[in-house]
């Protein structure tokens, strides 16, 4: 008698409708077997930081040079166990452990799994360990690629991003975008300490002018003292009465411009004030959900993020997003 064939996996009740209907099998795929996992790892990530009164240095640091603390321990740990269980991811490569590994799955090897529905994913795991201990509203950021490598590829290939926001509540922004010349979709969830997922917001889109009010995010704050055309900006900004919010972490920084629908984030670069960002791990993620909002991202020389592929996973550079208004604007001044 012939093996029963396995049945396919109901869609998520929080997934937004654009989802839902007639899914290619990579975005079901996606949707039904590895966000879930992704996004239960993400509460328990909220619930191992509420936990951790104590943040210290773990003795170790990453392949980058960088101090580890136990929190950056943790959340990877979290992460790690998450994409194991789940046989669609081929690779993975974090901020913590930048080298591209194969995610063995004894049960169901990967190999055996379709092409359309195989994944590499790169993430951070805990964004913004200089503000962690203040007890300052913190993040994780994930890219979910198509395929078995996130390197050498056109960043089209990147289909999912998510931002868990570790504050308060934890919430999580997810972006979705299939093919490169549609808008994607862009929606917010709330994370419940039992696994339980509610909606928040299935359609996340920045605002339109003119608006009500404006923000600005000035990251490295300390280069418009070298940058006549950044303190420029920032002077702009003050005279035209923009409302400051910036908190030091690339995650809550976005999860307010997309809230308030409105602002613009400015991480300038320059000799004297190198690039900090990773590409793999915090920029792709970050432009992949800002266009899918309806906004812009553009690096540090202006051009479009999402443009160049990743050839390494230590590749670093600045970024420019917000609405698009406000970026040009932005662009306009820094770079003419």
């Amino acid at each position: 008698m012939a093996s029963p064939q396995p049945q396919p996996q109901p869609q998520p009740s929080w997934l937004p409708p654009q989802l839902t209907t007639s899914p290619s099998p990579t975005i079901h795929a996606l949707t039904t077997s590895l966000l879930p996992p992704l996004l239960s790892a993400l509460s328990r990530i909220g619930l191992a930081l509420r936990s951790s009164h104590r943040v210290s240095l773990a003795g170790s640091s990453n392949s980058f040079g960088d101090d580890q603390l136990n929190v950056d321990v943790a959340c990877e740990t979290i992460m790690r166990a998450a994409l194991a269980q789940c046989p669609l991811v081929a690779t993975a490569s974090s901020e913590e452990d930048p080298e591209e590994r194969q995610i063995l799955h004894p049960d169901e090897p990967s190999e055996n799994i379709s092409s359309d529905e195989r994944f590499s994913v790169a993430f951070d795991p805990l964004d913004g360990s200089s503000i962690i201990a203040a007890n300052w509203t913190v993040g994780t950021i994930v890219g979910i690629w198509k395929g078995d490598s996130a390197l050498g590829k056109d960043p089209s290939e990147q289909i999912c991003s998510l931002m868990g926001v570790h504050g308060p509540r934890t919430t999580v922004i997810v972006a979705v975008r299939e093919k490169a010349q549609d808008r994607g979709v862009c929606f917010e969830l709330g994370l419940n300490d039992d696994g339980t997922v509610e909606v928040i917001n299935h359609d996340v889109r920045l605002s339109a002018p003119p608006y009500k009010t404006r923000y600005f995010a000035p990251a490295n704050l300390r280069y418009a003292a070298e940058s006549p055309a950044y303190a420029a900006l920032i002077s702009s900004f003050i005279t035209n009465k923009y409302t400051l919010r910036y908190c030091g972490g690339l995650v809550p920084d976005l999860g307010h411009i997309l809230t308030k629908g409105h602002g613009v984030y400015v991480s300038p670069v320059a000799e004297t004030s190198k690039a900090k960002l990773r590409r793999l791990y915090e920029v792709l993620p970050v432009g992949l959900v800002v266009e899918c909002a309806g906004g812009k991202a553009v690096d540090e020389f202006g051009r479009r993020v999402l443009e160049k592929e990743v050839r390494g996973c230590d590749e670093r550079g600045g970024i420019i997003f917000g609405n698009e208004d406000e970026v040009e604007e932005v662009v306009r001044v820094l770079f003419g």
